[in-house]
């Protein structure tokens, strides 16, 4: 999948360029929440037959990352983060994208997500992806912490 100049491929978390943003997000993720609203999966939870791992490039370089969680009722956007160097290259924007038509491909009828209430520029693209705010759903716990977003693809497209 292609979207102005970034290829959106199936990954493995644990090559050096996924592994070096997923390890950045989950930096920045506990350089802003304490631990307990901290959500993100750890590598290899990533690497499961239930998870499909995406990666961006531009120039065959990773530049964003993101999986998609069967998590049979609905999928699940998980670790979804774009290098800062990337961001307004319309990475994110493409990851969402594949993740939809992946969820799709499924036959998944609902993505969900959890995402920090001070990602502002992560809600911000999920709402233009067309996720609106829900309580929270899954194991996670209230937490006022977190943001919880929601997307039917019933008849959408």
């Amino acid at each position: 999948m292609t979207s102005a100049g970034v290829i959106i491929e199936r990954g493995d978390p644990w090559s050096a360029g996924a592994t070096a943003l997923l390890k950045a997000s989950h930096a920045l993720m506990e350089s802003l929440f304490p631990s307990e609203s901290n959500h993100y999966l750890p590598i290899e939870a990533l690497c499961v037959p239930e998870v499909r791992f995406f990666v961006a490039l531009i120039d065959a370089d990773i530049r964003g990352c993101v999986a998609l969680a069967d998590k049979a009722a609905y999928g699940e956007v998980k670790s979804m983060f774009v290098d800062p160097a990337a961001r307004g290259q319309s990475v994110g924007a493409a990851l969402i994208a594949a993740v939809e038509t992946e969820a799709r491909a499924l036959d998944m009828s609902e993505l969900k997500l959890e995402t920090g209430y001070l990602l502002y520029d992560a809600h911000r693209l999920y709402e233009r992806a067309g996720f609106t705010y829900c309580g929270s759903f899954g194991e996670y716990p209230d937490d006022p912490n977190s943001r919880f977003m929601t997307k039917s693809l019933k008849d959408n497209g």
